[in-house]
């Protein structure tokens, strides 16, 4: 018999808190829709960051979620459209560009890309 779990979504954005049933073996994204929830995405295949929320209480497994590095994981961010709940759970929304920034501002953090130059040359 598959469990299910109540998932509390504040939307950052908006403010709004919903509260969802979601078995373990779907996904919370297309749960939430099927709910009539609207929230932020984009790929569907946890790729990208527009999707992710920062855990606050409660497990998540998202082993399909590509588009964070482990060390995120590990802070608690989480993409709803490749998680599956693993008990009661209580999320936040997040701003898909602080979620970036995050994940791939190092790589970028040294100014504009120089275009034209040799690769030996700074």
């Amino acid at each position: 018999m598959t469990r299910s779990y109540t998932i509390r979504i504040r939307d950052r954005s908006s403010g709004e808190i919903h509260t969802l049933q979601v078995p373990e073996d779907r996904y919370i994204l297309h749960n939430a829709e099927k709910q009539g929830v609207e929230l932020p995405f984009l790929c569907r295949n946890g790729a990208c960051t527009t999707c992710a929320v920062r855990v606050i209480s409660g497990e998540i497994y998202q082993p399909e979620a590509m588009g964070l590095s482990p060390e995120l994981r590990d802070r608690g961010y989480a993409l709803l459209c490749v998680s599956y709940p693993r008990s009661d759970l209580e999320v936040e929304t997040q701003d898909e560009d602080e979620v970036y920034e995050l994940q791939f501002g190092r790589y970028f953090g040294k100014g504009k890309v120089k275009v034209g130059l040799p690769l030996d040359e700074d």
